[in-house]
């Protein structure tokens, strides 16, 4: 089993804005008529089994499709033989907009990369008011720290900020995606029946415990 803990951060202002936090040399940052030159949204991914940690920065909108590209990209960055040893991807998250366990967007792609990757994925969700147990949130907490008082003016000083941190002893694998995303995608009733069958609920926690079990080849051809 490999298992996973993902979550989204805060919104990154890239700017000469002052951030708080103390001051790490010259870094004089305007405290009015402040100029926001974007925003990014981290994605994070912690390796449980490897203490690797993963981030995306998306530059577009948080949504299910940018946590599953996400996903995806970091699933292609495990070596063939962690991937074929595996037989079941076990993910922690919380029950955000973006990734509930009744989003059906999100929902959707996960089904998708289940028989793409041909695992069991388990998806565990945290209760409301327990995301701190989530163990990619203390990875936030150590890249706070580790940029408190940066002033991240351009994408390329925040990345490689990102980059300069360690988690574990082991330094992340950062990535910037410029892929623009559509907010508000979610599939009708009709259209969800079909997905809603493959999702094996935990009868006691139906939204909080989901098991998707992954296609053959040969259903995948006759869906």
């Amino acid at each position: 089993m490999i298992r996973f803990s993902f979550d989204c951060k805060a919104t990154v202002k890239i700017g000469e804005v002052s951030r708080g936090g103390q001051t790490r040399g010259y870094n004089k940052a305007l405290d009015h008529d402040m100029q926001i030159n974007g925003t990014h949204t981290p994605f994070g991914i912690v390796n449980e089994n490897t203490g690797e940690l993963y981030i995306g920065f998306g530059s577009s909108y948080k949504t299910s499709d940018f946590v599953v590209d996400e996903l995806k990209n970091y699933w292609d960055t495990l070596s063939q033989e962690v991937k074929d040893r595996a037989k079941v991807l076990q993910i922690k998250l919380d029950n955000g907009p973006e990734n509930s366990g009744v989003r059906t967007q999100f929902l959707k792609r996960i089904i998708e990369f289940c028989d793409t990757i041909g695992k069991t994925v388990q998806l565990l969700y945290f209760p409301p008011y327990h995301s701190k147990y989530n163990p990619i949130e203390r990875c936030w907490g150590v890249l706070e720290i580790h940029w408190n008082g940066a002033l991240l003016s351009n994408a390329r000083t925040m990345i490689n900020w990102a980059k300069s941190m360690t988690w574990k002893g082991i330094s992340p694998l950062v990535t910037l995606s410029h892929k623009i995303y559509e907010k508000g995608i979610k599939l009708t009733k009709k259209e969800m029946k079909k997905y809603e069958k493959r999702l094996q609920r935990n009868p006691n926690l139906p939204k909080w415990d989901i098991l998707i079990e992954p296609l053959t080849p040969g259903e995948i051809l006759s869906h």
